[in-house]
């Protein structure tokens, strides 16, 4: 078994909202995005070991070990502080896993699962892992009727599909803005190398599931929705479109002061993709 390891924020032993069925989901740390809206920030950055957190840990779980974050899971009651306080956006708490230790997770789940999906953070930065764990899931008596899914914003470009796709069921890409500009403040990053991975994937057959935020003021607008019938009819009409709704939960910064989108507003944007012929659209089950 290949030594490789992934940075790793958080592992779901269940969700259903990361993909069909019931999955195994695991959450890599790092992100090319810096986006204001994001629910889980915490995932953005990288520890650059500054030791800033290690004060607001008040069971004393971070300490300084040869200039490096020392994380003790055991210590930790999971009072999320050092989050808080983190300047880069980083999670001290990460742990680094390797493809066997993932793979005796998911043995230990698999009466349970119905998949695997990588996320973030935007998994692709650790692209080497994810292939090798994909491989070895696929390789496994036990494990290969489980799908392998990829959460991802797109920034990827098509080499670095043509090297995962062989080994993945599926992908559910995120599309934050179709106006460049309001893309641009929303993440930091332009939309092309986003769109062109929409492009791809769907072209691959691997495309399960583009997903847009609706924030209002910014991406509930008539042009926005008109951007989106357009390029899901240029994809296919019968392409999935998951309508995601901006909440607060998780957010920091400016973005706690936006106003949330409300099941009404999914509702009318959901209604107008169905009356462009548009019938593949799902909703938020929860409104937090």
């Amino acid at each position: 078994m290949s030594s490789t390891q992934a940075t790793v924020s958080k592992i779901l032993t269940y969700s259903i909202v990361d993909g069909p069925g019931n999955r195994l989901v695991i959450f890599l740390q790092g992100c090319n995005f810096n986006c204001a809206c994001c629910h889980n920030p915490h995932t953005i950055g990288e520890c650059n070991h500054c030791g800033e957190c290690i004060p607001a840990c008040h069971v004393d779980a971070l300490s300084l070990v040869d200039g490096r974050i020392a994380y003790d899971p055991l210590a930790c009651d999971h009072c999320d502080a050092c989050l808080e306080v983190c300047p880069i956006s980083a999670n001290p708490m990460v742990r680094d896993y390797s493809v066997a230790e993932i793979l005796e997770l998911a043995r230990e789940y698999r009466p349970f699962l119905t998949g695997v999906t990588v996320s973030g953070g935007e998994p692709t930065k650790q692209l080497d892992f994810i292939i090798e764990l994909f491989r070895a899931i696929k390789a496994d008596k036990e494990l290969a009727e489980l799908s392998c899914f990829i959460d991802s914003n797109g920034h990827l470009g098509a080499p670095g599909w043509e090297n995962v796709l062989p080994v993945t069921d599926g992908v559910m890409l995120d599309i934050k803005s179709f106006d460049n500009p309001t893309h641009q403040a929303l993440t930091g990053m332009q939309n092309v190398k986003s769109l062109e991975s929409a492009r791809f994937l769907h072209a691959a057959g691997k495309l399960y599931e583009l997903r847009f935020l609706l924030i209002p003021g910014k991406t509930d607008s008539d042009a926005e929705l008109d951007s989106l019938i357009g390029f899901v009819k240029e994809l296919g009409a019968d392409t999935r479109v998951k309508l995601n709704a901006f909440q607060h939960h998780g957010v920091k910064g400016e973005a706690i002061g936006w106003e949330k989108m409300t099941e009404v507003g999914v509702d009318r944007a959901a209604e107008r993709l169905r009356a462009a012929g548009i019938d593949n659209v799902a909703t938020p089950a929860v409104y937090l």
